[in-house]
């Protein structure tokens, strides 16, 4: 009997052994987890509402928004969102079309926390760029109007860029480079590989003669080397910290790439 008591107790201890390690092994996990340094991710985007003087509606493309954002998010990206003018800003109308739906785009409709989020952005001006590690600009045609003339979007790109911290563009987005410089005073695209919404992209929407400046034609007269795939067709390159993107399809590709700099 006392042989039997003996081997029982034997084997209690060692199952609570290794149900001890095993525990240990979890909230070693789970301290490690805890201590993993969270990428700090800052998207811009547009105040501007009006599509030049044809009396409608402008803004950021959903699409280009909420692919990226959720891609990113689903990797444990902290995301923090501002514009110009902080507040809730314009979502272009016509990328509410059900032509334009999209999972992502679906996601975020359904999404009362992160509508929540986007309608309180943080007011561009106060944004401080030693707080985040990558900038991402969605596209839409607003950022044509206020972002590329914005001085304190031009002084946040600059920053991020010469802090060694990528900057991601998308669609009419790539806009945001019209003003910016290098710390040479050239344009910061002046020999780099960009592309952005291409002039073919934009005659066929009908808004060549709209838009204050075609984002192809900006590209290249700063001296970007420009290059495109086919109309609506994903497609995004990389050229050091500058990440961009062609089209609202190419919004995803941009946040692929850009997630690979902060590993």
């Amino acid at each position: 009997m006392k042989k039997i008591i003996g081997i029982a107790a034997a084997i209690i201890l060692l199952t609570s052994c290794g149900k001890n390690t095993e525990a240990k092994k979890t909230e070693t996990k789970e301290i490690i987890k805890k201590t993993e340094i969270v990428k700090k991710v800052l998207f811009v985007l547009t105040s501007h509402s009006d599509l030049g003087n044809t009396g409608e509606k402008t803004g950021f493309w959903i699409e280009e928004f909420a692919s990226p954002y959720y891609f990113l998010k689903d990797k444990g990206v902290e995301i923090t969102i501002a514009s110009p003018k902080g507040g809730r800003p314009p979502i272009d109308p016509k990328s509410e079309l059900p032509d334009f739906q999209t999972p992502a785009t679906k996601r975020f409709n359904e999404d009362q926390e992160t509508q929540t989020i986007l309608a309180n952005t943080a007011k561009l001006a106060n944004v401080n760029p030693d707080d985040y590690d990558a900038v991402f600009y969605p596209g839409g045609h607003g950022p044509l109007w206020d972002l590329a003339e914005d001085k304190n979007s031009i002084a946040l790109i600059e920053a991020f860029y010469n802090q060694n911290k990528p900057v991601g563009a998308v669609c009419h987005a790539p806009a945001i480079f019209k003003n910016t410089k290098g710390t040479n005073g050239e344009p910061l695209v002046k020999g780099k590989k960009v592309t952005g919404f291409s002039n073919t992209e934009e005659e066929a929407v009908q808004l060549t003669k709209v838009v204050p400046f075609l984002v192809e034609d900006m590209l290249i007269a700063n001296g970007g080397t420009y290059s495109k795939e086919a109309d609506w067709s994903p497609y995004a390159i990389e050229d050091g910290l500058l990440i961009t993107g062609q089209n609202p399809a190419s919004s995803e590709l941009v946040a692929e790439k850009l997630l690979q700099q902060l590993k």
